[in-house]
């Protein structure tokens, strides 16, 4: 079945352009991991790196804490949750490769729970 109109050199020039734009924008947004999948891998980063120094809070009491929500359970242990969230929130200000950095990084996963971190 022939089309009701020709196509001309200039329909398949702004064809082509609207098709790569698509695939820019498209690649864009597959880049990004969705923001609820970002929190949940700082949950259970945070959970994970706790837990392997003896945290006892679970994955639902980090979720509540990080949602502001009171939780019960050991002060030290809420401490170092609240701690370590404050660092995540922090983390872009931070070097990889600078030792003040790390130990900035350090004070404040340390802070309330050890003088003079």
């Amino acid at each position: 079945m022939k089309p009701l109109y020709d196509i001309t050199v200039t329909i398949l020039k702004l064809t082509t352009s609207i098709s790569e734009k698509l695939g820019e924008v498209k690649a864009y947004f597959l880049d990004r991991p969705s923001p609820n999948l970002r929190k949940q891998n700082k949950i259970k980063t945070i959970h994970s790196s706790l837990k392997i120094e003896g945290n006892t809070l679970s994955e639902e009491q980090i979720t509540a804490l990080l949602d502001n929500k009171r939780v019960i359970g050991p002060k030290e242990d809420i401490l170092e949750v609240l701690n370590a969230i404050k660092v995540y929130g922090e983390i872009n200000k931070f070097s990889p490769f600078s030792v003040k950095s790390f130990k900035m990084a350090h004070s404040i996963l340390m802070n309330g729970l050890i003088d003079n971190a």
